[in-house]
């Protein structure tokens, strides 16, 4: 009862809702005036067949009675003259009462009634006092994971959705949705752009052009984040007034190179803060294997931090007695120096000369070539389409999950195979078959929805990474309340003011890593970076902690210390 208010609105402020109505009334008008002159005549004919007793209530009552087909039989006419009027007034009954009266009451009141209570539903407009929210323009994964980033930092948002019954289905699965066109002006004004704090725009490169542009309409102030799928489209969208123009397939094939170990034990940067890096590295034959890290000193030997490593896709907590085994990923943190001082005390055989394999010639896998041949690396394309070829050196032209083609790409001595095709079930095939031909190769996937991250990992891929995660974290990234690096799929990196409660504390004092599970490796004050600080040293105030976790460990970090 309490949406009533609130559907009554609604239901009056349509205008063909009130012309309805008007129609509705008319015709009950109409259905009185016809009772009316029934019961009229049926004193008429009663005073003539001589029973002038009847009142005007009996009258109405075998009116009704008769038109409704009811009939009790209780007061009946005794002549032709009487007989021949109730079967008029029967027929007339069904008529008006069991047929014209429902049709009508659906056609002019139920349908629009139920109308209003979907308008309802779906509103059109926010609330004048709606302000620090985000729009979002269409829902698809990449906007689905970053709903579930704006809830766990506590960012209002709306979903502009241009048709009613998807802005039914998507309010009743839970969505906040604002029905509205994307190319009309009013439905951001309605929306409260120049109050929002952002605005994403993730459809295709022509309709972000115009959502930016009729968003520039609005507010001038609003940052606009668009995506593009194609680069001659990022000029467009900033010249129609996009703040930040995001090439996701180019971001993902970057970060799917930068995963590439190559065939080597040294310790790769993966992520970068400032003077800050994050680095893997897999453990080789080496003098670390069947050592602890109370063991093996490395903090005190090389001035690294040691986060964690990757077990079968899921990061596990590293603590002193950890033990490490041949092919174990660490995830270390430091500056570069410390860097180079792990990769010299570590170093264990060169990096191998064999091409990388990329399945997959599309927008990811062509910026994952362009980021190996960056990092001096050599690689070959496997690509179904030959018209997708630019460089014949560089492509073999046919379907991964013949044998024969994959020996043609190298598949048999290759270090790594990065698969980033956009299609689950095929990059969950090929890693199962690339798997079972080379036990010791590096396997490197793009998984397009959220959930077959693990059974990508389970299927036998060493790395996973989400584009859905990726995109929302690229866009998160962007609003102030914090810097986020996505490092692995499940993996983040964040910069945040020190909160109050840990001010004056000491890392150890505070036992930030036990309590949550994240890992303070940095914080800055006064302009200077301090890396892997000394965990009994206080944390001054004003200071910006850097700050490593799972998703699950930020989340607890931020409920605990900053809400």
């Amino acid at each position: 009862m309490k949406f009533l208010p609130a559907q009554l609105y609604h239901f009056f402020q349509y205008r063909p809702s009130r012309t309805n109505i008007v129609s509705l009334l008319r015709f009950l008008a109409i259905l009185a005036l016809m009772v009316t002159v029934y019961a009229t005549l049926f004193h008429y004919i009663m005073e003539r067949e001589g029973h002038p007793e009847h009142s005007w209530v009996t009258g109405f009552y075998w009116t009704l009675t008769v038109m409704s087909t009811l009939g009790f039989g209780d007061i009946t006419f005794d002549s032709d003259l009487g007989r021949i009027f109730s079967m008029v007034v029967l027929v007339s009954g069904v008529v008006f009462l069991l047929i014209l009266l429902p049709f009508t009451f659906i056609e002019f009141f139920y349908a629009p009634w139920m109308a209003a209570q979907n308008a309802a539903r779906a509103p059109r407009e926010l609330p004048a006092n709606t302000s620090g929210h985000v729009i979002l323009t269409r829902l698809d994964t990449v906007t689905e994971a970053l709903i579930g980033r704006l809830a766990q930092y506590h960012y209002p948002y709306v979903l502009l959705v241009p048709e009613l019954d998807e802005a039914l289905r998507l309010h009743d699965a839970g969505y906040k949705v604002l029905l509205g066109d994307l190319d009309n002006p009013e439905t951001y004004r309605l929306a409260r752009v120049d109050q929002a704090i952002l605005v994403a725009a993730t459809m295709n490169d022509r309709v972000n052009t115009n959502i930016a542009f009729t968003v520039r309409e609005i507010s001038e102030d609003v940052p606009i984040i668009s995506t593009a799928n194609f680069s001659a489209s990022v000029d467009i969208l900033e010249l129609a007034g996009s703040s930040h123009v995001l090439q996701l397939g180019g971001m993902m094939g970057k970060s799917l190179a930068r995963r590439v170990i190559g065939g080597d034990s040294l310790a790769h940067a993966i992520g970068e803060f400032d003077q800050l890096l994050v680095a893997e590295a897999t453990v080789g034959e080496s003098g670390m294997m069947g050592k602890t890290l109370r063991e093996l000193q490395l903090r005190e030997r090389t001035g690294i931090s040691v986060l964690g490593f990757w077990d079968r896709g899921r990061f596990e907590m590293a603590h002193p007695d950890t033990s490490i085994a041949r092919g174990t990923t660490l995830v270390l943190a430091g500056s570069e120096e410390h860097i180079w001082n792990y990769n010299r005390l570590f170093f264990d055989k060169p990096r191998s000369e064999e091409p990388i394999i990329i399945i997959g010639g599309g927008r990811v896998g062509r910026a994952a070539g362009r980021e190996l041949a960056e990092r001096g690396m050599d690689y070959r394309i496997v690509e179904l389409l030959s018209d997708r070829m630019r460089d014949e050196t560089k492509y073999i032209i046919g379907d991964a999950a013949e044998l024969a083609v994959l020996e043609k790409a190298g598949v048999m001595s290759a270090p790594a195979a990065i698969i980033t095709t956009h299609d689950d079930d095929t990059n969950i095939y090929l890693t199962i078959y690339i798997r079972r031909l080379r036990p010791d190769i590096q396997i490197i996937s793009r998984a397009v929805l959220e959930r077959n991250v693990v059974t990508l990992h389970r299927a036998g891929a060493d790395v996973v990474m989400s584009y859905a995660s990726m995109g929302a974290n690229a866009i998160i990234t962007l609003l102030s309340r914090s810097n986020v690096l996505m490092l692995a799929e499940g993996l983040d990196m964040f910069e945040l003011p020190v909160p109050k409660a840990l001010v004056g504390k000491s890392l150890a004092e505070a036992a930030v890593r036990n309590k949550t599970h994240c890992t303070v490796v940095a914080w800055k004050t006064n302009g200077d970076l301090y890396i892997n600080p000394d965990p009994n040293k206080l944390i001054p105030p004003n200071a910006l902690l850097i700050v490593i976790g799972s998703v699950d460990a930020e989340a607890r970090f931020l409920k605990l210390y900053v809400e």
